[in-house]
């Protein structure tokens, strides 16, 4: 099986018993090992949709330890699109043998386009999607993060059933498909919090744009100082999860959330007896590209 459902499982996190509360993780991160979590979820109606229209090529966008980049790579290499990854920051062209994302990805097959962090700002204008178009022949177009409204539609099933019995649905938010997919399919009376993963309140509005209700709300708290930013009191809380619970977290997205959590539940937020669970929406291959990072800072690494 390409991609094992039965694995996403909700296991239990130990927690002290003074903290009067329960808390699960839905184990995404298990449905695929590099096509996992909410990337497999928004994929999978844009890869439907691109297959339907007859389009060969898929063509995104993403940084130099894309979790996207190297979910594209690898589900275009399974189901035969040739995949092009256009990639900010043109200097990193002389780098992909030393990436472990980007040497992963073209492994799978992507080709890459490299082009300076200025110009990578224009990547949603016409003209320069036109471009591309020129250099590249016809594409199916994935937005950065992979976040539209077929994107949308593959996260809202994520929650089961079964997951009514929990009173808060907790994810971290990168470009807010995840999260708004959570919204539109989670049941009345339960809390959808947020954890952004970086600095910035234009999350709101995407997704107010896509998300329908209104029960839910980001805590803006554990970004850490933005986007990739970590500090050694996370690698420890990541590490020491990681021994107690026998989950992995990856430190740009779902150990940010967790540690979250557990800081808000020492400080009360959650009422006694509440029912919490939180989405591990994978993003493991981007903790050997953090390691190597650590390592020239003579920082402790992810085990």
């Amino acid at each position: 099986m390409i991609f094992d459902f039965e694995n996403s499982i909700n296991e239990p996190v130990q927690l002290p018993d003074k903290w009067g509360v329960e808390l699960f993780i839905k184990r995404e991160d298990n449905i695929h090992a590099f096509v996992s979590g909410n990337k497999y979820r928004k994929l999978k109606y844009n890869l439907l949709e691109a297959d339907k229209a007859g389009f060969k090529t898929l063509l995104t966008f993403g940084g130099a330890y894309s979790n996207h980049i190297a979910a594209v790579a690898s589900a275009g290499n399974i189901l035969g699109f040739k995949t092009i990854g256009v990639i900010r920051g043109d200097e990193l062209r002389n780098s992909i043998n030393t990436n472990p994302t980007l040497r992963f990805a073209q492994d799978n097959g992507m080709q890459f386009k490299f082009i300076p962090r200025d110009l990578y700002r224009d990547k949603t204008n016409n003209s320069f999607i036109e471009s591309l178009k020129t250099e590249f022949g016809a594409f199916y177009l994935i937005p950065e993060g992979g976040t539209n409204t077929l994107a949308i539609q593959g996260c809202e099933e994520i929650l089961k059933e079964s997951d009514k019995e929990f009173d808060y649905i907790c994810c971290a938010v990168g470009t807010g498909g995840t999260i708004s997919g959570l919204i539109n399919c989670s049941k009345p009376g339960q809390q959808v919090l947020g954890f952004p993963a970086l600095k910035g309140e234009f999350l709101q509005q995407v997704i107010s744009k896509f998300a329908s209700e209104d029960h839910w709300k980001l805590i803006h708290d554990y970004h850490f100082g933005g986007y990739a930013k970590i500090n050694t009191e996370l690698i420890s809380f990541i590490n020491e999860f990681k021994k107690k619970n026998n989950i992995p977290l990856d430190p740009v997205y779902t150990g940010k959330m967790m540690f979250g959590i557990f800081n808000l539940i020492e400080k009360n937020y959650f009422p006694k007896g509440s029912k919490i669970l939180a989405i591990h929406t994978g993003g493991l291959q981007g903790i050997s590209g953090m390691n190597a990072i650590l390592k020239k800072k003579n920082l402790p690494i992810i085990i």
